[in-house]
C-alpha cells in the first residue's frame, strides 16, 4: 500500500469521528524533506485553534504507526478561500462560487471562467458572465479552483 493510501486509511476515520472531512491529502518530497499536507474541511469554518488540535491528533496518530516511519513534515490546513478542486465533493461544496478552470477536450484546451452553476457525480457547468453555459465532465478537468474577489469597502458616507 502506497504511503498516501496508508496515511489516508488512518487519518479518515479519525476525522471523521472528530465531525470532520478529510478534504486532500498529498505526499510532497522524498527521504528527510517529505512533507504530508492533510486539507480537512467542515460543515461550519475550521478555525486555527481547531487546526491546531487537529493536526497534533494526526501526528500522534502517524506517529503511533510502525508501518508510517522515516522523517517528514505534517502540515494540517484547512481548503481557504481559494481552492482546488479535485473531487465531485469539492465541486459540490462549490457551486454558487466564481471558478477558473482549464478543459482539455478533443485536444483543445478550453478556459472556462464563471459561476459554477451545476455539478453531480459525473459533470458539471460554469456560466460565463456573458450567460455563455460551459459543461464539461470530470474527467476532461486538467486544472480547476474557486476564485476570490477582493471588494473594496465603500468610502464613509457614500451609498
Amino acid at each position: 500500500m502506497a504511503i498516501e493510501d496508508h496515511a489516508r486509511a488512518l487519518i479518515e476515520p479519525w476525522l471523521a469521528a472528530e465531525r470532520l472531512e478529510l478534504d486532500d491529502l498529498e505526499l510532497k518530497g522524498s527521504g528527510a524533506g517529505r512533507t504530508l499536507r492533510v486539507v480537512v474541511d467542515a460543515d461550519e469554518p475550521v478555525d486555527l485553534d481547531r487546526i491546531a488540535e487537529v493536526s497534533t491528533g494526526i501526528g500522534r496518530l502517524l506517529d503511533s504507526d510502525l508501518e508510517f516511519d522515516g522523517p517528514y513534515q505534517l502540515e494540517v490546513t484547512s481548503p481557504g478561500l481559494e481552492r482546488a478542486l479535485k473531487t465531485p465533493r469539492h465541486f459540490q461544496k462549490a457551486v454558487g462560487r466564481e471558478v477558473n478552470m482549464k478543459i482539455r477536450r478533443h485536444g483543445e484546451t478550453i478556459v472556462a471562467r464563471g459561476l459554477l452553476s451545476h455539478a453531480g457525480d459525473e459533470d458539471g457547468s460554469v456560466t460565463a458572465d456573458d450567460g455563455t453555459v460551459i459543461d464539461f465532465s470530470y474527467d476532461e478537468i486538467a486544472k480547476a479552483r474557486t476564485v476570490f474577489r477582493w471588494q473594496a469597502a465603500p468610502k464613509p458616507g457614500k451609498k
